[in-house]
């Protein structure tokens, strides 16, 4: 019963942060001075425009994410017989993949005025990280696609998920916006949100090696693991520079 509370919660929480999504691309067309006097004039990283461009990018990641957990705490709740329980995951890491691909950065192709050779060229290694990320959410997503399809068995391919958890977070101890005036604070902010990462893989991990013929199943390994990314999703969607 007190599950069924948490997952309505959550899912009212992925409907009211759809409410300020909508003032911040008002704000990115129309910026104000956000508080920002510290930036660079003329450049985007700290610029009002930059700053609510970046803070709408990590909340709607953050709505993903939240889908994302919702998605593995219905495996935890043992709900993998409902069919949109089990295509929840790969969705959300589909769209978000999207978003990284196309979004992320608004000088980068396609949207940008950089060429697609010039976005990979690697000259700014922020894209170049978001694009990475984006591919590899986008073949991630596809593999549990199809394994949560039972087109292919589980094996080896369940580990990717986990694997991809770990390295995203380490990548994030790595990952910088540049000459920023909130450098310090975004650096925190990664570093936390990596070592939640590492931490949920690990554990999502180990329960998979649990969940096998030779051992006891673990069900506090897979609710660390849907619980740390439902917090990286909240995390993500109070995310401010």
């Amino acid at each position: 019963m007190w599950a069924s509370i948490v997952l309505a919660l959550l899912c009212t929480m992925l409907l009211v942060s759809v409410v300020p999504l909508h003032a911040q691309l008002d704000e990115i067309g129309n910026p104000s001075d956000h508080g920002h006097h510290g930036a660079s004039v003329g450049g985007w990283e700290g610029s009002a425009r930059g700053v609510a461009y970046s803070e709408f990018n990590h909340h709607l990641a953050g709505l993903f994410v939240l889908l994302i957990g919702c998605a593995e705490l219905s495996q935890a709740l043992h709900l993998t017989s409902l069919f949109w329980a089990r295509l929840l995951l790969p969705a959300a890491m589909l769209l978000g993949s999207v978003m990284l691909l196309v979004g992320s950065d608004h000088e980068a192709w396609p949207i940008g005025s950089l060429s697609f050779a010039q976005t990979i060229s690697g000259h700014d290694p922020e894209i170049i990280q978001h694009k990475i990320y984006g591919l590899l959410l986008f073949l991630v997503g596809t593999v549990e696609a199809v394994r949560r399809t039972r087109r292919i068995s589980d094996g080896l391919w369940s580990a990717l998920l986990p694997l991809f958890a770990i390295v995203g977070g380490v990548l994030l101890f790595g990952h910088s916006h540049g000459v920023h005036s909130s450098a310090e604070k975004i650096a925190m902010h990664h570093a936390m949100m990596g070592t939640m990462l590492v931490t949920a893989g690990s554990s999502k991990l180990l329960s998979g090696w649990f969940r096998s013929p030779l051992h006891v199943r673990s069900p506090a390994l897979e609710w660390l693991w849907a619980g740390l990314i439902v917090l990286i999703g909240i995390r993500l969607l109070t995310y401010s520079e």
